[in-house]
């Protein structure tokens, strides 16, 4: 029976079949022939290395012809299940993921980036409180005072006696018995 065109896996349903894509690559026995033997190997030696050569060549297409007969069998359990490519490709993308995340390289970053994080923070608040202390500084600073004593005249001047609680204001007319009324807010 010849083990090359049979289909190992007797649970297979193409037992017998081979593969239209997998093909045997034979050995050329005249250009081994013609290949001059490695010096120190006797004819028997050589003669044995070729065999073996030739078993395990056999074995190759053997197996070639088994992992494609699975993988029909695979993509056929896979179509009844209803599985898709798209979701393979999840399910593949999921586990590279697990598989980065509990790599020693990613939990290395994965610390140095929260370390960073952190010092950035400290710094962050740092700098706001030293802004935050030289404002209110500035704050009671003279000159501060200063423009804002202005600001308040200026306002007091705006606004009127409205600021004192009264809501008499004089007349563009000049005429003082009616006041105006109240301008909408802005």
């Amino acid at each position: 029976m010849d083990s090359a065109g049979q289909d190992i896996n007797l649970n297979s349903p193409n037992k017998g079949l081979l593969s239209d894509s997998m093909t045997d690559v034979p050995v050329d026995t005249a250009v081994a022939a013609q290949t001059p033997a490695v010096e120190g190997l006797t004819e028997a030696e050589e003669e044995e290395l070729r065999a073996e050569l030739a078993k395990v060549e056999e074995e190759i297409v053997t197996l070639r012809q088994v992992l494609a007969a699975k993988e029909r069998h695979c993509a056929e359990l896979k179509r009844k299940l209803g599985l898709s490519a798209l979701e393979g490709l999840k399910q593949n993308l999921s586990r590279s993921w697990h598989d980065v995340q509990v790599s020693n390289a990613y939990k290395k970053t994965q610390e140095t980036l929260s370390q960073a994080g952190q010092k950035t923070s400290a710094a962050l608040s740092t700098v706001g409180s030293a802004i935050s202390r030289k404002l209110g500084d500035m704050r009671n600073s003279a000159t501060f005072k200063s423009f804002e004593d202005r600001v308040g005249n200026i306002k007091s001047k705006v606004v009127g006696g409205r600021a004192n609680g009264t809501e008499n204001r004089p007349s563009p007319t000049g005429s003082g018995s009616k006041p105006l009324p109240d301008p909408t807010p802005f």
